[in-house]
């Protein structure tokens, strides 16, 4: 089990025992690097995947067909409506692209995203006491929301996280325990070591990018 002290707060290793059953339909809003490459994993891993963008299914038949017959397109209302959502999407397109879903009656959705409008520092986006994935809750209310993914470059994401140094470090937060043990469950599976970094305010604080100490923080569990 993996232990990380940062700051005052302890980030916790994956539970020993997941009792929950990991969903088997998951749904991205957004099909960009992020998007595709989470997709890629669970469709390795046996799950059915709805890809959804802004521009409509007809320009994801290509990226479908690369990832094979479990991945299908679809809207972003059909994508939403799986058991577990994940939203990838530039930071100033999130409140357009959850206005499309009408409810989410307690359904997970993994908040992907940083509070970022370009590549470099001055393109951060202050949100002063509130974190982004509090911020992705408020435009996605029901939504049980998991911070997860954000810490990492994409090329840390897309690649099979397992490697014979060990496997890499996958840090998420979250308000709703069992949401947060589903999605420890899911990361375990595809091949991620899932770290809790605690609730949506906390852990999204020590995840969040512009000071946050586990943003950019590229490290592997040894089996």
């Amino acid at each position: 089990m993996v232990h990380v002290i940062v700051g005052a707060g302890r980030v916790r290793g994956p539970p020993e025992h997941l009792e929950r059953k990991t969903p088997v339909d998951f749904g991205t809003i957004g099909a960009g690097t992020i998007g595709q490459g989470i997709a890629g994993h669970l469709v390795t891993a046996g799950h059915r995947v709805v890809l959804s963008n802004s521009r409509g299914p007809d320009t994801l038949r290509d990226t479908v067909a690369r990832l094979g017959p479990s991945a299908t397109a679809g809207t972003v209302a059909e994508a939403a409506a799986a058991e577990m959502v994940f939203l990838a999407v530039r930071w100033q397109d999130i409140p357009a692209a959850l206005a499309d879903v009408a409810a989410w009656d307690g359904r997970i959705l993994v908040d992907t995203t940083n509070q970022m409008t370009g590549p470099t520092p001055r393109d951060h986006v202050d949100l002063g006491s509130e974190t982004g994935s509090e911020f992705v809750a408020r435009h996605a209310p029901g939504a049980r929301v998991i911070k997860a993914f954000n810490t990492l470059f994409a090329q840390y994401i897309v690649p099979d996280p397992r490697h014979t140094e060990g496997r890499q470090l996958l840090f998420y937060a979250g308000d709703d325990a069992d949401a947060k043990t589903d999605f420890c469950a899911l990361a375990d599976e595809i091949g991620f070591a899932p770290v809790d970094a605690g609730s949506l305010r906390e852990g999204g604080r020590l995840m969040q990018v512009g000071g946050g100490p586990l943003s950019a923080l590229h490290a592997l569990k040894q089996s």
